[in-house]
Parts: structure tokens; sequence; C-alpha cells
């Protein structure tokens, strides 16, 4: 444990998370993020998951257990990241929260749709199961439902039918199976990344038993199978949510709930992209229309990101009521809904914007009366006031077309088709048109790399997660992609990447025949620039790097954030030393503050030599990034001058 993380866990209140699962993996990757100490309980020891800052606890607690522990250890969240079949442990986490008024959150997992229902028997508990599957002809049941049901289904195993039970291939679990009488012939293991049809090829069962255990269990595999193969399936429902617990189901949602639960856990707060922003403006647009009762609009909208899980984004109270119109028998409704950007503590220059999103929803009455509809929706996501049009290639979007990234866009669709969906749209063939706007991002695109990019009339939306995390890379390093590949489309005969714009002045006037776009911008990510370069398989390569993020490089560190590492002075005076410079200079070193302190320190007579040892070594970090390409390093000095 950090120094630091002491003085945490004295003066500080702590999260406690229940686990033992994937999603209780995915919950300490979270809160490690934080870079400070929480508790990490376990009811079992086989779980392998390592800890940095976290406190793991094995053993398991009951309700009285759990409550004195929180008690003692001043925890002030809970996080119950258990199996969702793992009733008794949220009853009691449900039950401490409540009597301790401790907010807690239950980590769920995403439970996929299932489109085609033929051969699916839904049963509400294992006692149901057992009821049904005796009343159908099941001679072989194949479970798929873990070591722990073999008691619950021990009326069909003893007195139904022959059954097979596929279990953990661990000590622990045969020790289980044993207890229960059960016939160790009739045992399968489990065997990670196993097509799920190969056991039920080789038992031929009449029927299969699972869980409805959501995507992390395996349970669209599962399905698929049994349904490609023609199994019956009974599937057992999913225990209902406890009351007091607050349902995420993913990182994000994780993150954002502990940041609103816990302050001060994470030192920033992360945001929304605006592709998420404007997801859920057309969500609220939608419900608008067919909110014929006039009930005041939900304060926020569950939006679905590119990774499947779900998330609420606060949404601006409706200003205005839609509008209708009628135009040879047909209807057009259209409806406005605004959500304002929260980019949470990153510095992202739309935070504090208006994303607004207008949809206009024909009906053509002709098809509504047919009864019959197309296989989807229509729709088209357009750019309204502030979204930037395409105007060069590189960018992977067409000519001509809004600045809206092929992420985000389909983000957008699959949450419009959703909500249509849910409210019962049919499926027409006239176009759903999305308009997108950001009133005053013309204005302020000019302040960003678009005008680079050929991006004209204002801001692209390029976000790929659907959450801007605080001061993140994935922002950053999406727009170096972008400018990368813009690069690529103009044939520039090289591609120059430099720190910002002051470097990229002096190097301008080094090439001065290159296009504007040759010219890319990396920030602190210097090797992630490099892998992008690599990737694009981009010939010539020159890094133009100044003083301060020199000697950070030359030592290894492709991310010169200031948060990430700082100028190690012993290093420099190695360098200084090897340009044989005095112990006058190696002195001075010591005394300095600032790395540019350095062209002043240096004797003149030695600076060539030092700068050339400095490049070598800048050189011998970033060369294996680019093994396909030539790479030049230039040194930059603060009056402009190159070193090679």
């Amino acid at each position: 444990m950090h120094t630091n993380s002491n003085t945490y866990l004295e003066n500080k209140k702590m999260i406690l998370v229940l686990g033992g699962t994937t999603e209780g993996r995915i919950a300490v990757q979270t809160l490690e993020e934080a870079g400070k100490p929480f508790y990490y309980s376990t009811k079992g020891y086989e779980q392998d998951i390592p800890l940095h800052n976290g406190i793991r606890l094995q053993g398991g607690m009951d309700k009285d257990a759990m409550e004195s522990f929180c008690r003692k250890e001043n925890i002030s969240l809970l996080i119950d990241a258990a199996h969702p079949f793992a009733e008794e442990l949220h009853r009691n986490v449900n039950d401490v929260s409540d009597k301790l008024q401790i907010p807690a959150i239950l980590y769920d997992r995403i439970y996929p749709r299932i489109e085609k229902h033929d051969g699916i028997v839904w049963c509400d508990s294992f006692e149901d199961a057992v009821q049904k599957i005796k009343k159908e002809e099941v001679y072989i049941l194949l479970a798929l439902t873990g070591v722990k049901s073999i008691g619950k289904l021990k009326a069909l195993w003893q007195e139904s039918c022959r059954c097979y039970f596929r279990i953990l291939d661990r000590e622990s679990s045969r020790e289980l199976a044993r207890s229960e009488a059960f016939p160790e012939e009739y045992l399968r293991y489990y065997h990670a990344g196993e097509d799920e049809r190969l056991l039920i090829r080789q038992i031929r069962p009449d029927a299969i038993v699972i869980k409805e255990s959501g995507a992390s269990g395996g349970f669209s595999e599962k399905v698929e199978a049994a349904q490609e193969l023609g199994i019956r399936i009974f599937i057992i429902k999913r225990p209902p949510l406890q009351p007091n617990l607050l349902p995420v189901n993913g990182r994000h949602g994780l993150r954002r709930m502990v940041e609103l639960y816990h302050p001060g856990f994470y030192d920033l707060r992360s945001g929304f992209t605006t592709g998420t922003c404007a997801a859920a403006a057309a969500a609220a647009a939608i419900w608008d229309i067919f909110n014929l009762d006039g009930t005041p609009r939900p304060p926020e909208f569950i939006v679905t990101l590119p990774n499947g899980e779900m998330i609420g984004v606060p949404v601006e109270p409706q200003k205005q009521r839609p509008r209708s119109s009628s135009v040879n028998d047909n209807w057009m409704v259209e409806s406005e809904a605004c959500v304002i950007k929260d980019a949470g503590d990153d510095p992202d220059i739309t935070n504090g914007m208006q994303i607004k999103v207008n949809i206009a929803l024909p009906f053509n009455m002709d098809e509504v009366n047919s009864g019959k509809q197309q296989d989807d929706y229509n729709i088209i996501i357009a750019g309204g006031e502030g979204i930037g049009i395409v105007t060069m290639p590189g960018l992977g979007l067409e000519l001509g077309a809004p600045a809206i990234n092929p992420t985000p866009r389909k983000m957008i669709e699959e949450n419009v088709r959703m909500y249509l969906s849910y409210v019962g749209v049919p499926k027409m063939s006239n176009p759903i048109v999305v308009t997108i706007s950001v009133p005053g991002g013309e204005e302020i695109a000019k302040r960003t790399f678009n005008p680079r990019l050929g991006i004209e009339g204002g801001l692209s939306i390029i976000g790929t997660s659907g959450i801007v995390k605080p001061f993140s890379s994935e922002a950053f390093v999406s727009s170096i992609r972008k400018s990368m590949e813009v690069a690529r489309a103009t044939d520039s005969p090289r591609v120059v990447i430099s720190s910002g714009a002051k470097s990229e002045r002096y190097i301008k006037a080094y090439y001065p025949g290159l296009p504007v776009q040759a010219f890319v911008h990396y920030g602190n990510f210097i090797g992630e620039t490099l892998k992008i370069a690599d990737e694009l398989k981009l010939p010539r390569v020159t890094l133009g790097v100044m003083i301060g993020k020199a000697v950070k490089l030359a030592e290894g560190h492709l991310d010169t954030h200031s948060k990430k590492v700082v100028m190690n002075k012993d290093f420099i005076q190695d360098i200084a030393s090897r340009a044989e410079c005095g112990e006058d200079v190696s002195a001075a070193i010591r005394k300095m503050n600032l790395a540019r302190e350095l062209w002043d320190i240096i004797p003149a007579e030695k600076l060539e030599t030092f700068a050339k040892l400095l490049i070598e070594l800048c050189g011998q970090c970033c060369a294996p990034l680019l093994p396909d390409g030539e790479l030049t390093i230039l040194l930059i000095g603060e009056d402009g001058k190159i070193y090679v």
C-alpha cells in the first residue's frame, strides 16, 4: 500500500466491495484508478485478483458480520458486485444499507435480449423449473447452472431424468457435488473458451437448463448453441432487484456513482461525450412526441453506450411542445430536446455547451394502415448548427457529410432505434431525421484542430466510449489518430509530430515545403503517436521535441505529462558528464527548477555534444515503436535553433 494511503485509511470513510465475479474484478480495476484504499471481499479463496490499493477480505460475511464490519471500518459506500443469483448476499447488503443509511450500488450484469423465443420456457425459480421440466418429456437434461444447483435440482436427477451437471474443474466443486451424493460420472467440467455446442453434441440432451446469468455468464452463447441444435431451453429468471440498491451495469456507470456517493475518492470527475449527450437528447425528443398525457419530462434518460452498458444522462426541462403538420393525409411530427454538455473535470472545449437534437418523425398513413413493416427504421443522422462538414479525405467520412464519426453515429442511431421501438413506432420507409446542433459550435471550432483536418463550419463528434475521462488520453489520442490519417491521405512525404504550436512553428521553418496537414501535435503522448504512425505504415516521421520533454523521453518515458513523470536531475547530470561538462555544470543542474535552464547551464562549446547524446537516447526509446519507418528526431532550443 502506498504511504499516503495509510493517511487516507485513517482519516477517510471507506468503500466495501462484495465480489468474486467478473463484475467484482472490473469494480476493482475501476476503483484502483483512484490510487486510494478500499476493501474487496469474496466468499471463497479461488479468485486470483491483483490489488495494489485494495485490501483483500476472504471468507464471506453474513448480515451481522457485514453490519459489524461497516461500523468498525467506517464504511460509507457498499458496492454489491456478487453473482445475480447470490440472493442472500443481495438481501444482506440491502438490509445493512437500510439500517446504517449507507448508499449501496449494485454492479449488475448486462442482460442480452433474446430475439428468437422458439423452444424457450421461462421459470420463476429452481422450484418452478423442476415442476415444468417434470411435465415435459425430458429424459436427458444438461444443467449449466453451476455446482450449487445440484441440490436445488435433486428432485430431477433422483426421480425424473438423467442429469448432467457442468461444474468448475476444482476440488471445492467436486466436494460440494459429493456432499449431495451426486454420481461423479455425470459431472462435466467447464473449459474456458470452449464452444458450447461441443458439450451439447456430446451429451445429446433433450433439454438444457440455464440461469439468466447475463452477458458475462455466457448466457447468449448457451441459448444460441441450444437453439442451433434444436434443444429445448429452460431459463431460470434472475431474482428481482433489492429496493435499496442503486443499479449500474458497467465500469463507467460505477465510476460516476462512486463520484456521486463517495466524493473525493477520485480526484477528478468523469463526464459525457457529445455523442452520448446527443443520444440522450434524441431519447427525450422521442419521449416528448409520445407523452400524450403531458407528464413532466424525466430529469434524465437512459443511454446505451458503445460497450453495451446503460447510463443515465441529465436532460434539460422541456421548453417547447412537439409540432405536427399534415401533407396529403400523412403526418410529420417534430420535437426538440437539449442536454448541457458535462465533460466532468476534463478540459473539454465543449463543456457547458448546449447539445440539441431535433427529431422529424413522419407517419405514412398508408403503411401504418396496411400493418406492414420494414425490416428496420430508416434513420438519418444530420448535422445542424455548429456541426462541421468534412471537406478533406482521410477521416473515414464522406466529403460533404457532417463530421460525426462512425462510433458516436452508431450509438445515436441505436439509441434512437431503441426508444422508437420502446414507444411502439412502426418501421416505415420514410426517413426519420435526427438533426444534431451545437449553438456556438462554429466559432469555438476555430480554436480546435478541425480547420487543419478539413472540417469546416463547426465541431466534430468523435468520442469512442461515450464517456470522457478526466484529462483522458482517449479523446486526445483519438484526435491524434484522425490527424495522422489526414496526413497520410494528403500523401505528404513526411509527417512531423511535435508537442504543440510553439515547437511546430520552428519546425515548419525547417520543413517549409510540407503541407499544413503534415504537422500533428502529440501533446504528451509520444508513445501513442508513434504507435499510430506504425499502424498507418507512415514511411518517414520527424519527432520534434523541446528540452523539457526530451529529458523525460530520453530516460524512457513515452508519456511526458508532469502528473506521470518528473525531471530526473541525476539522469541529466549523467548526460552532462558524458558530454564532458564539469562539476560546476553538475552543481547548477542540481539547483535548477526547469529543464529549459539547461540551455544556459550547458557551456556553448558543449551544447552540440549534449544535444546529440540527448537525441541518441530519445532515439533508443522511440525507434522500437516505428520498426518499419524512418524516424528523425529534432531537439528544439528556446530560440528556435534545431539540433539534429
